[in-house]
């Protein structure tokens, strides 16, 4: 991965294209971005950039945290995210990188944490079909029978049952970069990412094509 970004996802819309028809679009307030820090094999291990998103106040910022943004002179941000890179070398520190980073027709991977919808029976988690809906059969949207006869007498690990659902990290690949608006910072990818709205996604490029 060479390029990417940290954004924040607006919402949907729909465009519509030359033929005619109509596009569901995510719009995602990409960046501006600025370069924190350069990782190396040499000095960490592995190659990476570091990327700052959101200004934020002086006040807000602990002290350590101060002293690592003095470092770029650019500000203090409310965000840090790493991105691997192939050459940390093609990058400086300070540099800022906006929505024009990607073109139209660009594909890429977006990453965003999916939407916590709290504790939630096997039906709505895992889309059991539950039991019957006839009156007096006691049973509709319970998980039946879990466990074992006398051997091996315990619940099997990795069993589907009810328990807490989403607020995890997804990603959707290959999402098609069908606008990129330089001037307000935003990108329109086709389709859905994961996330609310105002939720913090990074946009890399896609690996798959």
């Amino acid at each position: 991965m060479e390029r990417g970004l940290i954004g924040r996802k607006l919402g949907m819309t729909q465009i519509f294209w030359e033929d005619g028809s109509v596009i569901p679009v995510t719009v995602i307030e990409a960046g501006p971005c600025v370069v924190i820090q350069k990782k190396t094999v040499e000095t960490d291990g592995y190659n990476a950039v570091q990327l700052g998103f959101e200004r934020a106040k002086e006040k807000k910022v602990t002290k350590p945290l101060k002293g690592h943004f003095n470092r770029a002179d650019k500000g203090f941000f409310r965000i840090l995210r790493e991105f691997r890179v192939g050459s940390p070398e093609s990058y400086e520190v300070g540099q800022e990188m906006k929505a024009d980073l990607y073109n139209v027709g660009d594909y890429v991977d977006v990453i965003g944490t999916t939407r916590g919808r709290g504790f939630a029976g096997v039906v709505k988690r895992y889309g059991f079909k539950g039991g019957r809906a006839t009156h007096g059969s006691m049973f509709h949207r319970a998980p039946g029978s879990v466990g074992s006869s006398a051997y091996p007498s315990h619940v099997f690990k990795g069993k589907r049952l009810p328990g807490h659902m989403g607020s995890e990290r997804q990603t959707v690949q290959n999402l098609l970069v069908l606008g990129v608006r330089a001037e307000s910072n935003q990108i329109l990818v086709k389709g859905s990412i994961p996330g609310s709205k105002n939720s913090i996604v990074l946009i890399k490029d896609a690996i798959k094509m």
